[in-house]
C-alpha cells in the first residue's frame, strides 16, 4: 500500500525527545510510520516502541515500515486516548517518551474515498476510525443551524460560519447533501466571491471544522494530555505538533498548567493549595518548521512542536 505522508519536523522531534537505546516510547498518531521508524533506528534490543493509530491503512502501513524493527516494536489498533490502558494492559506503567503528530494524514487526505478533502468528489466520511458510528454526512445532514454554526465558527474559525450552517440547512430539506463536492459547492455559495478571490480553498475551514466534530479531536486532545504526562518517567519528554490554532492552545495550557498548577491567590505569600508542579515546559515559544521544509512539504507551513518534560519531586 501507498501511504504517502512526509514526517513533519522530523529532525526536531527526534532531537527533543532525547531518546534512550533502552528507553521505551509510545507514538500515538503512528500514521505512516515515519516519526517512529527514526525512533526505533535508536532502539537497542532492550529499547521498545508503542505505536498507536485507530486508521486502518495506517496500521497496515506502518506494519510494513517497521518489520526489520519488529523485535522492538507493538502496535496498537487504538486511539491515542486509550494509551494509558492499552499499555497497562501490556504491563508498561511508564514511558521515557510519548509523541503526537495530530492533524489528518497526506494520505487521508489524498484518498477520495476517505471524505476529507474538498478536491474529490466523494461520499462525506471523514472518519478516522471507519469503525466509529458518527459520519462527516451525519453532521451535515442532522445538526440543527445554531449547532452547525458553532461547530464551523469554534473549529475552523470561519466568518461566514451562519450563512454556511443556514445555506446548508435550505438545501438539505430539499434532499441531503451526500458528497463532497455537494457540501463545497454550498460552501462557496455562501462566501461572497471577492472573499474567495483569496486564502485558499473556500471550503477549506468548514471541511476542517466538520471533521474535527466528526473525530471528537478536541475533546479526545484535552481528555488525553494529563494522563500521558502522568506516564513519563523522570526526565521523560511529551513532544506534540499542532496544526491549528485550537488544538496548539489547549497544549500550551495544559502544559503550562502542569508546569505551574498553583490556584492560590498571587497574593498569598507561599503556597498553601498542595498542588505540585510536574515538570517543565521545554518550548517558551513553539518550534515551527524551517522555510525549507516548508518549500519542500507545504503541508507543514502551520505545524507547531510543543514539548514538556516530566520532572519527579526528589
Amino acid at each position: 500500500m501507498d501511504f504517502r505522508h512526509t514526517s513533519v519536523l522530523l529532525s526536531e522531534v527526534i532531537e527533543n525527545l532525547n531518546i534512550r537505546p533502552d528507553g521505551t516510547y509510545a507514538d500515538g498518531t503512528l500514521g505512516g510510520a515515519g516519526h517512529s521508524y527514526e525512533i526505533c533506528r535508536r532502539l537497542n534490543e532492550n529499547g521498545r516502541l508503542f505505536g498507536f493509530d485507530q486508521d486502518d491503512d495506517a496500521i497496515e502501513a506502518a506494519s510494513q515500515r517497521l518489520k526489520e524493527f519488529s523485535d522492538r516494536v507493538t502496535i496498537i489498533h487504538s486511539n491515542f486516548s486509550n494509551m494509558t490502558e492499552e499499555l497497562g494492559i501490556r504491563g508498561v506503567k511508564s514511558v521515557d517518551g510519548i509523541l503526537l503528530d495530530l492533524g489528518v494524514s497526506s494520505h487521508q487526505l489524498d484518498d477520495a474515498d476517505r471524505g476529507f478533502s474538498y478536491r474529490f468528489d466523494a461520499p462525506l466520511d471523514m472518519r478516522m476510525d471507519r469503525t466509529q458510528g458518527r459520519t462527516a454526512s451525519d453532521v451535515v445532514n442532522s445538526y440543527d443551524e445554531d449547532k452547525l454554526f458553532h461547530v464551523i465558527k469554534e473549529y475552523g474559525e470561519e466568518k461566514f460560519a451562519r450563512k454556511i450552517a443556514r445555506n446548508i440547512c435550505r438545501i438539505r430539506q430539499e434532499k441531503p447533501i451526500m458528497t463532497t463536492g455537494e457540501l463545497a459547492e454550498v460552501i462557496k455559495s455562501s462566501i461572497p466571491a471577492k472573499m474567495r478571490a483569496s486564502g485558499g480553498h473556500p471550503a477549506k475551514r468548514t471541511f476542517q471544522a466538520i471533521r474535527i466534530e466528526v473525530n471528537a479531536e478536541l475533546d479526545v486532545l484535552k481528555e488525553s494530555l494529563d494522563k500521558m504526562i502522568d506516564m513519563l518517567s523522570d526526565g521523560g519528554r511529551l513532544c506534540v505538533i499542532t496544526f491549528h490554532s485550537l488544538e496548539d492552545r489547549i497544549v500550551k495550557n495544559i502544559f503550562r498548567k502542569n508546569e505551574n498548577p498553583c490556584t492560590c491567590p498571587p497574593e498569598f505569600p507561599v503556597c498553601v493549595c498542595g498542588k505540585k508542579s510536574k515538570g517543565a515546559v521545554i518550548t517558551r515559544k513553539p518550534i515551527i518548521p524551517t522555510e525549507e521544509e516548508i518549500r519542500i512539504n507545504l503541508r507543514s507551513h502551520s505545524a507547531k512542536l510543543r514539548v514538556f518534560e516530566r520532572r519527579l519531586e526528589k
